[in-house]
């Protein structure tokens, strides 16, 4: 049997919120989105360049999101020592292009485990905590939110046409 990336409803956005309710609710909504933009795909589908000459592939960017998650949350804010995701120091793009679309299953699950984890890091810290990035500058949780939330609505995009390229699906 053939694995299609399941159905992901979106959760609406805050329209009034405090700030740290707000910077969630966006996250949420733009990690929803590009599991939206992955559903009903089968794994060669996701694993497939919908536009030539560009190898991006909306399983390329599930894996790159997910090493992006750990990267901010985990490893830099929380200083937790776990080993980075897909990329190696041979290959720092492997979360990109290093593809197999029979591990598009674990590769889904592996981002979906990544959300709850980061979230996990994150619930109860002041946004105004801070942790010293590579290259030295002082950056707050705050600021992990905000490029994520910048990473995910980026990334969305090239999804929007790596999906209707490979089936005509618009507007998810």
């Amino acid at each position: 049997m053939t694995w299609t990336a399941p159905t992901r409803e979106r959760r609406e956005t805050p329209a009034a919120a405090g700030e740290r309710a707000m910077l969630q609710g966006w996250l949420d909504f733009h990690r929803d989105t590009l599991l939206a933009k992955c559903a009903g795909l089968t794994a060669e589908q996701l694993a497939r360049p919908a536009t030539p000459p560009s190898t991006l592939t909306l399983l390329g960017l599930v894996r790159h999101l997910a090493y992006v998650e750990r990267c901010w949350f985990r490893q830099r804010f929380a200083g937790e020592d776990v080993e980075a995701l897909y990329v190696t120091e041979d290959d720092a793009d492997a979360d990109l292009h290093a593809l197999d679309p029979a591990r598009a299953a674990a590769d889904h699950a592996a981002l979906r485990a990544e959300i709850a984890a980061c979230d996990a890091v994150a619930a109860g810290r002041d946004l105004d905590e801070t942790f010293t990035a590579p290259g030295g500058r002082t950056l707050n949780l705050r600021w992990v939110y905000v490029h994520l939330i910048e990473e995910y609505a980026r990334h969305n995009g090239h999804a929007d046409l790596l999906r209707e390229a490979l089936d005509g699906t618009i507007g998810t």
